[in-house]
């Protein structure tokens, strides 16, 4: 097989999490009171969200999913243990089963405080919960290019993460988020500067609150040399999202060969994330390419086959085989 260029060196997992009270079940505004007991490291740093009954913990680059496991491991233990100090549980689940009673959002935080002012009501009770994997990229043109490969695989990378079960939905938070302006698969760019042009032009519009802000399922990190993956509900365990590190890395590495990638239309994409929300792996999907309905893990496994190259020259494709088999 063609060997695939290292330019894709690192991975970093941001993981959101919700905190709920033992006692009710809803989720609790006690973000700060967690996050106070908690202490940043080598492996891991941990933030506050948009609401407060969320925390955040961000790995630093990890060039081995091995270490990348261990430091998500070591991240939840810390937080699950701040949180039952608090009388609360760690829930890493896309959305709440129980939504809290308050208000999640504050203004206390600036910027928080003009999304709220921006978005109303949608922001108002958003409490959803991603995996975000940042994977390392060598310049801005070759992000791009990522960007324009990959866009056909985020359903499929959706469906596989699938985890806010509720209303009749696989993945009830990509149906909260696609309420915002512009969620969903970005669309083709030429390069980088129309990337940032059409970053800032939303902006211009007031859909988005500054140029740090978009809602693509993957974007270009605004402050780290990486490829931000946003497709993903928050991991049910450390494998859950070991494998959507490994599999979104191998897809940065094989689009980073170059070359123009099949076309697929921009309503097709969106038919397959919103098919991807309702049925997970569980049921149909649309191929971007055929315009037609398969089998979700028919795409699966097409995904794998994709990235096979990759993941071999990592040494990874056992372990994304031996994860892949416990999902489906």
């Amino acid at each position: 097989m063609a060997s695939v260029p290292q330019c894709a060196d690192t991975i970093g997992v941001e993981e959101e999490f919700l905190l709920v009270d033992t006692a009710s079940g809803r989720t609790s505004v006690r973000a700060g009171a967690v996050l106070a007991r908690v202490q940043d490291t080598e492996l891991t740093k941990f933030h506050a969200e948009l609401a407060g009954t969320q925390v955040e913990a961000a790995t630093g680059p990890c060039t081995s999913v091995t270490d990348l496991g261990d430091a998500l491991r070591q991240a939840r233990e810390a937080l699950a243990k701040a949180a039952g100090e608090e009388g609360l549980a760690l829930l890493s689940r896309g959305t709440p089963p129980e939504p809290s009673e308050q208000q999640v959002v504050s203004r206390e935080n600036p910027r928080f405080g003009r999304v709220l002012d921006t978005y109303a009501g949608v922001v108002e009770d958003y409490e959803a919960c991603g995996c975000h994997v940042h994977v390392g990229v060598p310049d801005r043109e070759t992000a791009v290019r990522v960007l324009n490969h990959v866009r056909p695989w985020l359903p499929t990378l959706l469906a596989l993460s699938a985890n806010s079960p509720d209303n009749g939905y696989a993945s009830w938070r990509m149906v909260q988020q696609s309420r915002f302006p512009g969620s969903g698969v970005p669309p083709v760019f030429t390069g980088a500067a129309d990337y940032d042009a059409q970053v800032a032009r939303m902006v211009a519009c007031g859909t988005l609150v500054d140029e740090a802000q978009s809602f693509w399922l993957i974007r270009l990190s605004p402050k780290l040399p990486t490829v931000e993956f946003r497709v993903a509900d928050a991991a049910p365990t450390v494998e859950d999202a070991v494998l959507l590190a490994a599999l979104s890395r191998a897809l940065v590495q094989v689009a980073s060969q170059g070359g123009e990638p099949t076309p697929v239309r921009d309503d097709v994409c969106a038919a397959a994330v919103w098919t991807a929300s309702r049925y997970g792996l569980d049921g149909v999907a649309v191929d971007p390419w055929r315009e037609r309905r398969v089998p979700a893990t028919a795409l699966l496994e097409a995904l794998v086959e994709h990235v096979t190259p990759a993941l071999e020259a990592r040494g990874e494709l056992r372990l994304v085989h031996d994860l892949v088999g416990r999902r489906v």
